[in-house]
């Protein structure tokens, strides 16, 4: 119903409009001037150009203070190695330093000199007559400089040498000398009276490089009663007492 008594006001509002339309029609024209119906709305015009910009606003205040510093952070890796510099130019010598103390007192040092000792055994007991005696018990040869084959002894270095000889005499007579290089420097005889005896001779000899020094029987087959068992001992002995450049300074 209420539905129904809107439709019917809204009828007559709209009779009475137009009743209203009709007499200001009639009005106008009396006055000369027609006035037709309102047209239907046009279409929206296009979009106008845009404006210009606006001018620059008026400076902002100044913002706050500044916040505090921030930890440190964490190391980062080390980078690859740079190239090698160039070498960098000598510097200035420094000053000398003071003298050190005195160092501790060095081992002497080991010159090693000619030196042998030979003795008979039983098997080279009563040895040959006129010819270098062979020792061939090898006491000590050292440096080699006793050959055991040839019965000699061969200087390798220039010098005074000491040569010594101890005998056990035994059966027969002994007579032995010393040679260098062929020459008798120095006689020994001892005769034979039943029972061992001893018999000893030594020198000083200066020889130089190839000088060659000996001992053997000089007296015959009845002078050559050296003597050795596992008792007694006959023995040939030798030594560089003093080097060459040694003599010279104390001549």
């Amino acid at each position: 119903r209420s539905l129904l008594s809107k439709v019917l006001a809204a009828y007559v509002l709209f009779g009475w409009c137009l009743v209203f339309r009709c007499v200001t029609q009639e009005e106008v024209q009396d006055k000369g001037c027609v006035c037709g119906h309102p047209g239907i709305p046009g279409d929206p015009g296009h979009n106008g150009t845009p404006g210009r910009d606006g001018r620059d606003g008026l400076r902002g205040d100044k913002g706050g203070e500044i916040g505090f510093q921030g930890d440190r952070g964490i190391q980062g890796p080390f980078g690859p190695p740079g190239r090698t510099g160039s070498k960098g130019e000598l510097g200035v010598p420094g000053t000398q330093g003071e003298q050190g103390g005195k160092g501790e007192k060095g081992d002497a040092p080991v010159i090693s000199k000619s030196a042998f000792s030979v003795g008979l055994t039983a098997q080279s007991k009563l040895p040959a007559v006129n010819a270098p005696i062979r020792f061939d018990k090898i006491i000590y040869n050292g440096q080699n400089h006793y050959n055991p084959q040839t019965g000699r002894f061969t200087c390798s270095a220039a010098g005074a040498y000491f040569f010594t000889y101890y005998i056990t005499v035994f059966a027969r007579n002994v007579k032995v000398a010393l040679l260098k290089n062929g020459a008798k420097i120095i006689h020994t005889t001892d005769n034979y009276q039943s029972s061992e005896d001893q018999a000893a001779g030594g020198a000083v000899l200066h020889l130089d490089v190839g000088d060659k020094v000996w001992l053997q029987v000089a007296g015959g087959e009845l002078f050559n009663g050296l003597f050795a068992d596992e008792d007694d001992d006959t023995t040939f002995s030798g030594q560089e007492n003093v080097p060459a450049s040694e003599l010279e300074l104390t001549l």
